[in-house]
């Protein structure tokens, strides 16, 4: 059997993935940043508890709808085009978000910051896989990749609590425009232009119907959360599975549809998508409580607790690094299931902190989650890209993506949701009757709203709401950890059994035979090598 041996990447396509780990350094950022300014726009916006789960995570949920149309749109305008035109409008709704002076003007500006995200997101993987035909170094950049998620998570927390020490809560979002700029600058002179020469066209119904179905599940079980059962929210999720049945029949029958529905007939593919989805959904979801915990439980300033937080983003630095070198010796299915093993330990210890006390806890549980969670990610994005085809692989990657981002904004949405029903009954039910009652609605609505209100109350009656509210926070947490663990638990087994059969020695991959499918069962090389 004759190989050929592929191009090895030149100075040009490594300063290039440095830019594409920038675009997304900046996305990690205007996440984590968020989370430390809720209790600064909770006392200003004043939003509802529906309100500001929607303020968090409607972003994801538009990255997450507009993900494979935007890919699709890249194929046809190309990749780089695409990335620069996300950069600029990233940059101008970011403005617009930072000066947002209602819930409802916040809701829509991070709605068009997720439209403008999901333009970057598609561009940076898809690209590393145009940019990088070497499968080791393909291997290093995808670590690299990674890195650049985990890096947004230890700078974003002390940024923002940098600027949220000094200006308003709206200054978070301007972190977004000197990352823009340099995006702006150095990706035409440093990045390759990509177009799928047979690229079909974009169905727009089929945009329009992806999008249609996630906010109308979504809302329903805001709505549940908020309010409890009803008609609106049960009619609202019934309309949004109905879509999103319609919209799966859509693309079987397509000429070019949004989604290679083909992909999902290979078994590896399908396994460490499940597993990649599940993973960023307890992540994501647990650190929305933690945000607060650190801030409107324990007490501490939005710089305290960025810098508290830094343990946590270290170790998923850290974990993400060894990952490549660990899995050269031990098979990914067991390196993903011991990963999330432990994650699992983390999250039961996290279900443990109590309302006072707890910081050291805290802080411990985080460190172990991320040392767990980090070889997941990247080890899993590699084994759903490599495990199709390559004339398939830019399909693949947008699937990885779109999988990424809408289990971290289910994860805000669900387990927010569940924190949320928690707090609101906890809080109704045990405020002393002696409270005001305008002063009970604010503090049951959210932790930051009690906080808030607190500050006009006579102190006893204050000291009151605060014990019972932080406490009905506590109990959210808890419980919504130990949901996670549990899904954690079932997770590491599912990807021992599942992904058991893939992986292959060391020396495979160094064949330099540009295979696809051998090099996303080969193990991941060492990417701190990059």
């Amino acid at each position: 059997m004759t190989t050929t041996t592929p191009p090895k990447a030149t100075r040009r396509e490594w300063i290039g993935l440095s830019v594409l780990a920038l675009a997304t350094l900046l996305y990690v950022m205007d996440l984590t940043v968020l989370h430390l300014a809720v209790p600064a726009l909770s006392a200003d916006l004043e939003p509802t508890s529906a309100q500001l789960l929607w303020i968090i995570d409607i972003y994801g949920f538009m990255v997450a709808g507009a993900l494979i149309t935007m890919g699709t749109l890249g194929d046809r305008i190309g990749r780089r085009r695409l990335l620069m035109i996300g950069a600029a409008v990233f940059g101008i709704f970011s403005l617009l978000a930072a000066f947002s002076v209602s819930s409802e003007m916040l809701i829509l500006s991070r709605a068009l910051l997720g439209l403008a995200g999901a333009t970057l997101a598609p561009s940076t993987l898809s690209l590393i896989f145009h940019m990088f035909n070497d499968s080791r170094e393909r291997s290093i950049a995808i670590g690299v990749w990674i890195g650049g998620f985990s890096a947004g998570s230890a700078v974003g927390p002390v940024l923002g609590g940098l600027m949220l020490e000094f200006f308003w809560w709206g200054s978070v979002f301007l972190l977004a425009l000197p990352v823009m700029a340099a995006l702006l600058v150095l990706g035409p002179r440093v990045l390759p232009e990509y177009r799928d020469p047979d690229a079909g066209r974009l169905d727009i119904l089929s945009a329009a119907m992806s999008v249609a179905a996630l906010l109308a599940i979504i809302f329903g079980l805001k709505q549940i959360a908020q309010d409890g059962f009803g008609p609106l929210p049960l009619v609202a999720i019934a309309a949004g599975f109905a879509v999103g049945v319609a919209w799966v029949w859509r693309q079987q029958r397509l000429t070019d549809p949004m989604i290679d529905v083909s992909l999902f007939r290979i078994r590896a593919f399908n396994a460490a998508l499940a597993v990649n989805f599940l993973s960023i959904f307890v992540m994501v979801g647990y650190f929305l409580f933690v945000a607060q915990y650190l801030q409107l439980v324990v007490g501490l300033s939005p710089l305290e607790a960025g810098l508290w937080s830094l343990p946590s983003a270290f170790a998923f630095i850290i974990g993400s690094q060894l990952a490549p070198r660990v899995v050269q010796r031990v098979r990914p299915a067991s390196l993903i299931g011991g990963g999330l093993a432990l994650a699992a330990l983390g999250l039961f210890m996290l279900s443990r902190v109590g309302s006072t006390d707890g910081l050291v806890m805290l802080v411990a549980a985080s460190v172990v989650i991320s040392l767990g969670m980090a070889p997941v990610f990247g080890i899993t994005t590699e084994l759903i890209v490599g495990s199709a085809p390559p004339e398939r692989a830019g399909a693949a990657s947008g699937i990885s993506e779109t999988g990424a981002e809408l289990g971290g904004a289910l994860g805000i949405a669900i387990l927010g949701s569940i924190g949320v029903a928690i707090y609101r009954g906890e809080v109704g039910s045990e405020l002393p009757a002696t409270v005001p009652a305008a002063a009970a609605d604010a503090a049951r609505d959210t932790l930051g709203g009690a906080v808030a209100v607190a500050g006009y109350l006579p102190d006893a009656i204050a000291t009151m709401v605060l014990t019972v509210a932080r406490d009905a926070f506590v109990h959210g947490m808890q419980l919504t950890s130990a949901v996670a663990a549990v899904i954690a638990v079932g997770l590491a087994l599912t990807a021992v059994l599942t992904l058991r059969s893939h992986g292959s020695p060391p020396a495979e991959s160094a064949s330099g035979v540009d295979d696809a499918h051998a090099s996303s069962a080969a193990p991941m090389p060492n990417a701190a090598q990059g």
